[in-house]
This record gives structure tokens, C-alpha cells and sequence, in this order.
């Protein structure tokens, strides 16, 4: 399951008045906040929010196979595709962070000149280590945003959103590579994700949505690990290969669709990422000795 932002502020036992009276996942939102984290570790898990922070105190942060330690000021990129969790060492957990859902972010930002910024980018490096003339740049463009966030001005979502892009490039100009470590449980840390994230996939909310994770690549990209390390850790923790828990996912919707929905035959293949019918029946045949249409008439 993600972390909604409602249950995020459930969680730090704060309070937004806009999620109790006008706030909806179809309209752009965005806050800024002081940092207060509790001692000990926040659950491994994905999150349904996109969230920029920097971190003043000394903690670990965790992915599906490593982790970095983070010992000095740091800004934090998470987005909603790739899960972590973060256990705080230090007692002083200070900073600050903006948090904001995927309706404030525009398409041009994630399909421009952005697409490969941390924000956006599923793999590579989320934390940027800062020195302190960057510390102090960042903590203004925080108050900066904060006293924006209040305004009554009609356009400040898109001032908002220019302060988000100058904080993403005082990360990029860091550009220092980190040294994480592997993780002692990752491989079933790994196979849990992958798990959770093929069952995310569905149901398929056609014609709204279709399918885009169908190949073990596809999620080896989403949990930001090679392919050939994906397949190794499923199989020997599952006897499977994730290509045949993929397959037999796709196989058992595709049943449901024939069996229990509206959907006409060729709507059900383009909703599960088929390109041809022809492909689909093939497909169905060979994994289940009977076509669609003859599961359809049952």
C-alpha cells in the first residue's frame, strides 16, 4: 500500500486544514513544512506524494538494496515510484520540506527539461550532500516558499514552482556521487517490492489507464536495480522467475475481464498492453489451452 498525504500527516501528527475541507487528488496541492522527525525508523513503503526535503541530523535511508548513510545537511528527492524508508540516528531531527501530489507537477516539467532531474528520474542518486553557503540558500528558498504558499496570489503555484526548480538545481550543480551499502535482507526486501508493485498494477482502470509495467525490465527500472538481479532474488526467494509472476498476473485478469466485465475482446488487449488482438488471443491460448472468445462465451 502508499502512503497517502493524509495519512503522512497522520503519521507526524500534524495538521493541513486543506485536506479536512477542499483537498482532492484531481486538484494541484502543495505545503511547506518544518521538519521534526520522531527517534527510531518510518516504515519501508511507497508514498502517493512527491516530497523535497532537507535534512539537518543523522540518519540512514533506505532502498529496496542499499542504503546511505546521511551524516552532515542534505536535500532528499522522493517521488511516488520509488519506496524508502528513513531511520533517524541522531535525536536533533531538524530542516524542512515541501510536499505536493502529481497534479501540482505539469507534464511539461516531468517530459522537459526536468525528466531526468531527481525529482523525476527513478534511478540514480536522491540525496545531495550541501556545504554551508548551500544550506543557507536552500533554508531561504524554504521560508520563501512558505510565505508564497499564504498568499492570496492568484498565480503563486507557478511561483511555488519555480522555487521547487531552483532547489533541484542547486542539487544538480552538488554533483557528488555517494557510496551506498547493500542491505543485509535485500533480497527479500526486493521480492516483496516487486510483488507490491506488480499488484498495484491492477485492476486496470481502462480507458483512463492501461498497462505500462509488463516486462520484468520494466520493473527492474521502477525498483531502480538490473533486470538480471531482479530475476535472481525472485526466483530464489519465490522458485519463480518474475517474467511467469508477471504472466500469470496478466493471464488472471485477463480471465476476469472476459468472464466478469463489459469490455469487448479487443478493449481488453490495448487495456493490458497488447498491440494486437492476433498477439492477445496467442498469448491467452498459450498460457491457458483455450482462446478468449471461447472463455468470453462461457
Amino acid at each position: 500500500m502508499s502512503e497517502s498525504i493524509s495519512q503522512f500527516y497522520k503519521r507526524i501528527q500534524r495538521y493541513d486544514p486543506q485536506l479536512g475541507t477542499t483537498y482532492s487528488k484531481e486538484r494541484a496541492y502543495f505545503n511547506v513544512l518544518s521538519r521534526q522527525c520522531n527517534f527510531g525508523t518510518v516504515q519501508f513503503s511507497y508514498r502517493d506524494f512527491y516530497k523535497v526535503t532537507l535534512i539537518i541530523g543523522v540518519g540512514k535511508l533506505y532502498y529496496a538494496d542499499k542504503w546511505i548513510l546521511v551524516n552532515r545537511p542534505a536535500l532528499l528527492f522522493s517521488n511516488p515510484l520509488v519506496p524508502y524508508a528513513w531511520e533517524s540516528i541522531s535525536e536533533e531531527q531538524k530542516g524542512m520540506f515541501c510536499i505536493f501530489n502529481e497534479q501540482f507537477v505539469q507534464s511539461e516539467e516531468k517530459n522537459g527539461s526536468l525528466a531526468n532531474s531527481p525529482l523525476f528520474k527513478v534511478t540514480g542518486d536522491k540525496v545531495f550532500f550541501l556545504d554551508d553557503t548551500q544550506i543557507t540558500e536552500v533554508l531561504d528558498i524554504y521560508i520563501k516558499m512558505q510565505e508564497e504558499n499564504k498568499s492570496d496570489y492568484v498565480n503563486k503555484y507557478d511561483v511555488l514552482r519555480c522555487y521547487l526548480h531552483l532547489l533541484i538545481h542547486i542539487a544538480l550543480k552538488t554533483q557528488e556521487s555517494n557510496k551506498y551499502e547493500s542491505h543485509p535482507s535485500a533480497s527479500q526486501r526486493i521480492t516483496e517490492l516487486f510483488i507490491e508493485l506488480l499488484d498495484r498494477q491492477f485492476p486496470v482502470n481502462y480507458p483512463h489507464s492501461v498497462l505500462n509495467l509488463r516486462t520484468p525490465a520494466d520493473y527492474a527500472n521502477r525498483l531502480s536495480i538490473h533486470v538480471n538481479h531482479l530475476n535472481k532474488v525472485v526466483k530464489d526467494t519465490t522458485g519463480k522467475t518474475s517474467s511467469a509472476m508477471i504472466t500469470e498476473r496478466i493471464i488472471k485478469e485477463c480471465t476476469q475481464y472476459l468472464l466478469h466485465s463489459n469490455l469487448s475482446v479487443s478493449e481488453i488487449a490495448y487495456s493490458l498492453g497488447f498491440e494486437s488482438i492476433a498477439y492477445f488471443s496467442k498469448f491467452y491460448r498459450k498460457h491457458t489451452g483455450s482462446s478468449p472468445s471461447k472463455i468470453r462465451k462461457r
